[in-house]
């Protein structure tokens, strides 16, 4: 710990919109057959969703958020988050403003007065979640904005020593150097990637009447489907720029 810390400087401040589920915009389309997958996921899990931008990652975690009214703690990752003293000091946040006090010891032991590691952090929030025995949903969004293999390593950590009550979410629009191969042979892996998120064109109908007004004919539905491969912002758009024609 620094000088300047140790007399008492503050701390640098945690942007309190990055610990804030996304609201769901308006038009949005209900995906119900996804939800029912993430809503199977239990304590001691970790649940992927993978796929490239632009595929309706962070509104699929906050429809199932909103949907199935667990206690959720969220964090939407950005580039500075690869220091791992401040990537725990957020995570305790986002557990903090879920469930009160739980994360308070690994608060402190992060980068508190009297800090000791990032490792003894993540043991006691492990610990002090097992010891709470409430349910909670830990949602990291944008994961593949890290890159420090510190993070990764007690990120693994983690996993490897998941409190019962406990389940992890995380958005990628790449695998993370997380022990994907180990969880998935264990059966603690719930994943969901590019294939499954692909609009149906049932979804895309509701797109489309929401965005561009009356329903387009099956026949275009199908090949706007087709040529977009049922992604999301491609879908979105080209209903922006039907809107108001013929």
């Amino acid at each position: 710990m620094g000088e300047a810390e140790a007399a008492g400087a503050p701390r640098d401040l945690l942007l309190a919109t990055k610990l804030v589920v996304p609201s769901m915009r308006p038009g949005r389309v209900a995906r119900p057959r996804l939800v029912r997958r993430l809503r199977a996921a239990t304590g001691q899990e970790l649940v992927l969703v993978c796929a490239p931008a632009g595929f309706g990652k962070s509104t699929l975690l906050a429809d199932w958020v909103g949907v199935d009214g667990r206690i959720a703690a969220w964090l939407s990752l950005d580039e500075a988050d690869n220091d791992p003293v401040r990537f725990w000091r957020h995570i305790a946040a986002a557990v903090d403003a879920a469930r009160p006090g739980v994360a308070q010891r690994a608060g402190v032991l992060v980068g508190g007065p009297g800090s000791t590691s990032v490792m003894a952090a993540v043991t006691a929030l492990v610990n002090d979640l097992a010891a709470a025995r409430q349910e909670l949903l830990l949602v990291v969004d944008d994961y593949h904005l890290i890159q420090t293999a510190d993070v990764h390593r007690s990120v693994t950590f983690l996993l490897d020593h998941l409190p019962a009550p406990l389940c992890l979410a995380v958005a990628s629009r790449s695998d993370p150097p997380l022990p994907l191969a180990r969880l998935r042979a264990r059966g603690q892996l719930v994943e969901l990637r590019a294939a499954d998120l692909r609009f149906t064109q049932g979804e895309a109908g509701e797109l489309f009447a929401a965005a561009a007004g009356p329903a387009l004919p099956e026949a275009l539905l199908s090949a706007l489907g087709e040529r977009t491969e049922g992604w999301a912002a491609g879908l979105q758009l080209a209903a922006v720029s039907l809107r108001g024609r013929a």
